[in-house]
């Protein structure tokens, strides 16, 4: 029986190091592997990494530009494709990251055949659509970060507004990781206390049009951030090692990822984030979750809205 973890991060660019960083410094995995066809960047981020491991705990930090430096991983996580640029869009990226994560896959599946895959590169949800299909791997075991990140982002929001600490705030947002995402509203608490109802020293803190604007400011937080500094990073290298820890743990945490949907609100065929068991065996959609019918309209437009992506590049 296997009992050392590993964690493949393929991609030595500013998010795959900012993965294999964060993993490192939370003990995540025993044995973290970066991979990328760069040698002489990933070498450098290997030893970079490496000579902190006095500082950490009892992490191995291996790597290189040869595919076999990621066999027999337990999870995979692939942040490999062309960067994105101030002003593009997601969806913008679809087709040149398409065609990386159609011979990647391959090569990964030939080394770690029983491995999770979680897909970070953008668009996520397109390539995990694309890359499912053509793995023929369960959809639980090759899922997208999705809106893992987005929904950090939106509690964040709402607790700096709240004064409550962000993990006392309830709230997800679902659907594609990009421009059609939504916040669940109806489900959305502080505590046990809805939204609505929140108040600060006797006055109300949330209204309507408060909550359209934080659903808009979370949307478009990764464009800010790329304006600024060219990439995000740090909160995408943390996000994605939460979404490790709780497969490598077999935590049965929830978390809103973006395996394809089956009967999931109506939806087949679509990667969309919703609210998933992720556990050793990968994630799992809960079919339970409640959507208003509003929420239940903007979840099947951000379907549509993919699956026209999607169909584009299998053309």
């Amino acid at each position: 029986m296997k009992t050392v973890s590993k964690l493949t991060v393929v991609g030595a660019g500013a998010v795959g190091s900012s993965v294999a960083y964060a993993a490192m410094i939370r003990g995540a995995a025993r044995h973290i592997a970066l991979y990328d066809i760069a040698p002489e960047k990933t070498r450098a981020e290997v030893l970079d990494l490496a000579h902190g491991a006095k500082f950490v705990g009892a992490t191995e930090i291996t790597g290189g530009s040869d595919i076999a430096v990621t066999a027999d991983s337990d999870v995979v996580v692939i942040t490999a494709g062309a960067k994105q640029k101030p002003g593009q869009t997601r969806i913008e990226l679809a087709a040149t990251n398409a065609r990386i994560m159609g011979s990647l896959m391959e090569q990964l599946l030939a080394v770690s055949p029983d491995a999770i895959y979680v897909i970070v590169s953008n668009p996520c949800d397109v390539l995990t659509m694309l890359a499912q299909e053509a793995s023929g791997l369960p959809a639980e075991r090759i899922f997208a970060s999705g809106t893992t990140l987005d929904s950090s982002r939106l509690r964040w929001e709402i607790a700096r507004r709240a004064e409550v600490s962000a993990s006392s705030v309830h709230a997800v947002i679902v659907g594609e990781h990009g421009d059609t995402e939504f916040p669940l509203w109806s489900s959305a608490r502080i505590g046990t206390v809805p939204l609505l109802e929140w108040t600060v020293r006797g006055e109300s803190v949330f209204d309507p049009a408060l909550l359209d604007q934080i659903a808009v400011d979370v949307r478009d937080a990764a464009y800010t951030v790329i304006q600024g500094k060219g990439a995000t990073n740090y909160a995408i290298g943390l996000s994605s090692t939460r979404i490790v820890e709780a497969i490598l743990s077999d935590e049965n945490a929830i978390l809103p990822v973006a395996p394809v949907l089956s009967g999931i609100a109506g939806i087949d065929g679509a990667a969309l984030s919703v609210p998933c068991i992720v556990n050793r065996s990968g994630a799992h959609p809960i079919p339970a979750t409640p959507f208003s019918d509003h929420e239940l309209e903007l979840l099947h437009r951000s379907a549509a809205s993919l699956r026209e992506v999607a169909g584009t590049l299998r053309s």
